[in-house]
């Protein structure tokens, strides 16, 4: 009975907490739900510099709220690569719309590396220059290659584009890149996979396929995930980790 009345009161405080923070998420994140995705914004935000004025190799990683309702509770990653010298950039990521022309979900092209997510502007959650840059476009190719879910795309758990740059960020400890607390799917091992080093490679996280886990790391701090939605304190930031919001300021 006390089991069951336990159980009770923490699905109740879930749901509780994910709607709360989903309708914050809607007030406050300025998604236009209006929008169309063949005619919404998708022009540089003009935060990457020009090739033509920074002759460095520049590596960055990129997060901007999901497109529609998708945004209320998630953010699309990616990285965007410049190697020395070089006049443009080359951009990878995960996209699920090529499943529908036949193509795999893994998209490695030039492109604007600061491109504005269908109307919403990215943030930079790394940027690295220089000769460590230079080191990680070396190896990009490589684990680019070896990433198992090349032709596969699921919004929930995963495997999607947050688990694309998150297997990146484990693989390459110069990245980095601590990932988003609401970048849902950088949790998702695989189906065999339970342990890992935390994508900053500053900790280690348990996970069971992106559902269920625990995450202890100096950049992440303690991430706490149930169904997929991250709870916990980045004591870096000094900062709650709320689902659709993020990060909450304290």
């Amino acid at each position: 009975m006390h089991k069951r009345r336990f159980l009770k009161i923490f699905w109740s405080v879930f749901i509780l907490l994910t709607l709360s923070g989903v309708l914050l998420s809607f007030f406050f994140s300025n998604l236009d739900f209006s929008l169309n995705w063949h005619t919404a914004n998708r022009s540089s935000a003009k935060m990457a510099p020009l090739p033509s004025e920074c002759k460095e190799a520049i590596v960055q990683v990129y997060a901007a709220r999901a497109f529609n309702w998708r945004g209320l509770f998630a953010v699309h990653t990616w990285i965007a690569a410049k190697e020395k010298n070089a006049n443009s950039y080359t951009v990878y990521q995960v996209v699920d719309w090529l499943r529908f022309l036949g193509l795999p979900s893994l998209s490695v092209k030039k492109d604007i590396p600061d491109r504005i997510w269908f109307g919403q502007k990215p943030l930079i959650l790394s940027d690295i220059r220089g000769v460590v840059a230079e080191n990680i476009i070396h190896q990009l190719p490589q684990v680019v290659s070896n990433y198992p879910w090349k032709n596969h795309y699921v919004i929930w758990p995963g495997p999607n584009s947050n688990t694309f740059i998150a297997y990146i960020a484990r693989k390459i400890p110069q990245l980095h890149s601590a990932m988003m607390p609401i970048a849902i799917g950088k949790d998702y091992l695989g189906a065999w996979k339970f342990y890992d080093v935390a994508p900053s490679n500053t900790g280690y996280q348990v996970s069971l396929y992106g559902v269920l886990g625990i995450l202890l790391a100096k950049e992440e701090g303690l991430e706490i995930n149930v169904c997929g939605v991250v709870f916990g304190f980045n004591f870096k930031k000094h900062a709650l980790l709320f689902p659709g919001i993020g990060y909450i300021s304290y």
